[in-house]
């Protein structure tokens, strides 16, 4: 399979995740191994041919590490770019939540059309500043969502943000996998990913489950964890107050609910009760 969009993007960032996710869309050789997956001797390219949105990257800003600002910012607009080229969407990663809160009247002057504030850390986005932030959007009819963690990101009726989650193939994991049977045991033969983690861990998880054979649906949970923490996950190992869960766990059941999809297991005994809503999601 492979993706192409048209779809014209602007990220606004600090940190490392924001050079993950760019280097993922970019999807220039050896990105992963540089961010710490497989290496660089090993690296099959699983990638390579399959999509590469560098062309969709208008423009990429690096802000100041909020935590370096201080805590109240009056002219926090004068923290953000003077002006934005002509593109559809918008990403904000780890800003100031000041900074964040001026971004949406500053985006509608140049005719943006969505902001996506993915939260990988608690602090990225409390509940109160995202509903601050969706009530500004809404003003100013600018699509919004705020998915935490990133993966959560799902099908969405807003058009703009959909063909991000469609065309890019960028949110909630999707794979397709194929098991032969023999003697007890099960064997992946095949995995294609049908939609990525938008940090691409979902390609390095599914290099490690080509060929991993297992008995029960525990060791196959167990060799997705290990994947998908030694990509590594960029998620926050902080206890997120409005999931009474770290937002690394969630993002470790958000991809291995999508392999159980795509291996037929129809159960969620495993999933805490208090994170189902954010795990599941069909």
């Amino acid at each position: 399979m492979k993706f192409s969009s048209d779809l014209k993007l602007i990220v606004l960032y600090h940190g490392n995740f924001g050079e993950k996710f760019v280097a993922n869309l970019m999807n220039y050789r050896n990105s992963c191994p540089s961010f710490g997956a497989c290496g660089i001797d090993s690296c099959v390219q699983c990638k390579d041919e399959v999509y590469s949105f560098s062309k969709n990257i208008l423009a990429t800003y690096a802000m100041i590490d909020p935590l370096n600002m201080p805590d109240f910012i009056e002219n926090a607009e004068d923290f953000l770019p003077k002006k934005f080229p002509e593109a559809d969407l918008a990403v904000a990663i780890n800003m100031h939540p000041d900074v964040l809160l001026a971004l949406p009247e500053k985006l509608s002057e140049f005719g943006i059309k969505a902001l996506i504030v993915p939260i990988e850390e608690p602090r990225w986005g409390t509940p109160g500043l995202v509903r601050q932030l969706k009530e500004k959007c809404e003003d100013l009819k600018l699509e919004f969502a705020a998915p935490k963690p990133f993966c959560s990101l799902y099908e969405t009726k807003l058009p703009t943000i959909r063909r991000f989650f469609e065309e890019m193939a960028m949110g909630y994991p999707k794979f397709r996998i194929e098991i032969s049977e023999e003697n007890g045991y099960k064997k992946i033969e095949e995995v294609e990913v049908l939609r990525s983690h938008p940090c691409g861990c979902a390609w390095f998880v599914g290099i490690r489950l080509r060929e991993f054979s297992f008995s029960t649906m525990r060791e196959l949970w167990d060799r997705v964890s290990e994947a998908h923490h030694s990509y590594p996950c960029t998620a926050s190992m902080d206890k997120d107050l409005e999931y009474n869960e770290t937002l690394l766990h969630v993002a470790g059941y958000i991809t291995r609910h999508a392999v159980d999809k795509a291996v037929g297991y129809e159960g969620e005994e495993e999933i805490p009760e208090h994170i189902r809503s954010v795990v599941i999601k069909e």
